[in-house]
C-alpha cells in the first residue's frame, strides 16, 4: 500500500485496515485474565469488517504457518493496543470528571468509547474519520443493538481536509472547553499535515482545553525502518495485508515544542512507564517499535 495525497479508505483498506487491526487487537485484550480496559464492542466490529486474518484472529483461529515467535509478537501487540487505549480512556474520564462536556476523536476508526466509556450526563463525543468508516460503524454498532452512553455526532470529513468548519456545523462550541485525541495517528500524516492539525486544534480550543496524543521522538529518518518493523510483526502472525507503506516520511516538529509554542501546558510520560502502572511487562527489545514512544498530555491557557 503506497500512500497518495488524495487517498481515500474504508475499513478494509490502506489506513482502514489499521483501525481494524487496532480493534483486533482490542478484541484480544478484553479477553485476557485480568483485561486493563473493557471492549465488547471490539470482536464483533472486527467481523463486520470481514477481513479474514482478522476475523480469524480474534476468534482465536491463529494461522498455523504463523513464524516462530509469532506468540510473542501478539502479546506484545495486545499489551500495546491495551496500554495505549486505557491511557486514552483515562485522558477522556479524567477530563470529564474535571467539567469538560465536549470530546473529539480525531481518525476514530472503530473506537467505541462513545458507547462503552461512563459519560457524565451532557457529555458531546463528536467523531471524526472518513465518510466510509464513519457511515461503517454507526450502520454496525445500531445492528449490534448498541446505544451510546453520550451524545455522540459523527463528522465524516478527511483530516487534511477543511475539517474545523464541518465540526462546528455538527455543533462543536468553540467558545467551550474540550477534550481532544489523536490517537494512533500522527505517522499517517504528512509532517506539515501534522502541525495544521495541532494548529487547528489550538484555534478551536477555548481556554481549559485538553489535548492527549502520542509520538517518536526520532521518527523523522527512521519513519520507514519502523514501518517495515510495524509490517514484519504482522507478517509473522500470518497476515496477508501489507502495511508497510503507510507511514509517512520527513523530519516533523517535535510535538512537545510544538505544542508549547502555541500556549499549551504539556506533561509527558515514555509509555514503558504506563506498562508498569497497568501490570504489563514493556517487551524491552532494542528493535522493538515502542522503545522512545511518548505519551503526551496538555492543557490550553
Amino acid at each position: 500500500m503506497t500512500r497518495t495525497p488524495r487517498d481515500s479508505w474504508d475499513l478494509a483498506s490502506s489506513v482502514g485496515a489499521t483501525a481494524t487491526m487496532v480493534a483486533a487487537a482490542r478484541a484480544l485484550a478484553n479477553e485476557e485474565a485480568s483485561p486493563i480496559i473493557n471492549d465488547p464492542f471490539a470482536a464483533p466490529l472486527v467481523r463486520a469488517v470481514g477481513l479474514d486474518f482478522f476475523t480469524r484472529l480474534v476468534d482465536g483461529e491463529l494461522a498455523a504457518w504463523a513464524a516462530d515467535g509469532a506468540e510473542r509478537d501478539l502479546q506484545m501487540v495486545t499489551d500495546s493496543i491495551a496500554v495505549r487505549t486505557r491511557f486514552f480512556d483515562e485522558f477522556f474520564l479524567d477530563a470529564a470528571r474535571g467539567g469538560v462536556r465536549q470530546s473529539v476523536i480525531l481518525a476514530a476508526g472503530l473506537d467505541a468509547r462513545a458507547y462503552r466509556l461512563p459519560w457524565p450526563s451532557g457529555s458531546v463525543v463528536y467523531e471524526l474519520d472518513q465518510p466510509e468508516v464513519v457511515e461503517f460503524k454507526t450502520t454496525a454498532m445500531s445492528t449490534l443493538g448498541a446505544v451510546p452512553a453520550a451524545d455522540r455526532r459523527t463528522v465524516g470529513v478527511d483530516l487534511r481536509d477543511g475539517w474545523p468548519a464541518t465540526l462546528r456545523d455538527s455543533g462543536f462550541d468553540d467558545a467551550k472547553p474540550a477534550a481532544w485525541s489523536a490517537e494512533g495517528l500522527l505517522m499517517y500524516l504528512p509532517p506539515e499535515a501534522q502541525d495544521w492539525l495541532f494548529d487547528n486544534i489550538t484555534a478551536l480550543s477555548a481556554p481549559g482545553s485538553r489535548l492527549a496524543t502520542e509520538y517518536h521522538p526520532d521518527s523523522g529518518p527512521t519513519m520507514t525502518e519502523r514501518a517495515r518493523e510495524f509490517n514484519q510483526r504482522w507478517v509473522n502472525l500470518g497476515c496477508d495485508i501489507d502495511l508497510s507503506g503507510l507511514f509517512y516520511d520527513g523530519e516533523r516538529s517535535n510535538v512537545v515544542d510544538y505544542l508549547t509554542g502555541r500556549g499549551w501546558r504539556v506533561t509527558t510520560r515514555p509509555r514503558r512507564e504506563l506498562f508498569t502502572d497497568y501490570g504489563r511487562v514493556f517487551p524491552d527489545d532494542e528493535m522493538s517499535q515502542l522503545r522512545n514512544v511518548v505519551t503526551v498530555t496538555a492543557t490550553l491557557g
